[in-house]
């Protein structure tokens, strides 16, 4: 109880990093169909218009990848007070936000980026807190 209660802003940040990323790789899986679908026309008109396919494969592996790294993150934390895989999750949740990000700003959804910017905002103070 005594590590839960020392990181339980790192843990919070964790959880809400976990749902997000998650959700996010369970509904591409789901719905491969229909993600691929509106992407293709959403990034029609740029350069990654061709590269859809491959990059929202790449997007859907990091997301999992992600999402475990949370888990056993919030695991080490509470068992035995070790960050490595919290630090590595938080960190792979910015990397794979940047991404997003970078692709809002080629489509030209600032609205879709500025919806990114707010969830990068809390895994930047999540990986400022758990490398304190």
């Amino acid at each position: 109880m005594d590590n839960f209660m020392t990181h339980i802003v790192s843990i919070t940040i964790l959880l809400f990093l976990l749902i997000t990323f998650l959700q996010s790789g369970i509904d591409k899986v789901v719905d491969w169909k229909g993600n691929l679908s509106w992407l293709t026309g959403h990034f029609a008109e740029t350069f990654m218009g061709k590269m859809v396919p491959l990059l929202l494969s790449v997007i859907l592996i990091i997301e999992i990848i992600t999402a475990i790294s949370c888990v056993m993150g919030i695991y080490h934390l509470v068992v035995d007070n070790n960050t490595f895989y919290a630090t590595i999750g938080i960190f792979l949740a910015c990397l794979t936000l940047l991404m997003l990000l970078f692709g809002q700003r080629v489509a030209k959804d600032y609205q879709g980026a500025l919806t990114i910017t707010c969830y990068f905002i809390v895994a930047v103070f999540g990986l400022y807190v758990i490398t304190l």
